[in-house]
């Protein structure tokens, strides 16, 4: 019980941190800065996917699932937010007349 309270503590300052991290970003700095940490959020998936395949059963295996389907949602948001930017910097075919 000690260790489970021990890693909430970390996880409810981790979220604050965090919180207050990204609040002080410019709004301009927010896509380049995601493009940037699609790597990261590739890593944080790669954790969840090993952390599931040592996970005590039941409820284990459901935390498991909850957090590789939010990394996935993760790098999937990141690479869309990027190939959003990117499309805003090809060319545009000129309008036929």
């Amino acid at each position: 019980m000690p260790h489970l309270v021990a890693e909430l503590t970390v996880f409810i300052l981790a979220v604050f941190v965090g919180f207050e991290v990204i609040s002080k970003v410019p709004t301009t700095l927010h896509t380049p800065l995601m493009s940037a940490t699609n790597a990261i959020h590739g890593i944080v998936l790669v954790g969840a996917l090993l952390v599931a395949g040592v996970a005590y059963p039941p409820l284990g295996a459901v935390f498991s699932l909850i957090a590789v389907t939010l990394a996935t949602i993760n790098v999937v948001g990141g690479f869309a937010v990027t190939e959003r930017m990117l499309q805003m910097f090809k060319a545009r075919a000129p309008a036929k007349k």
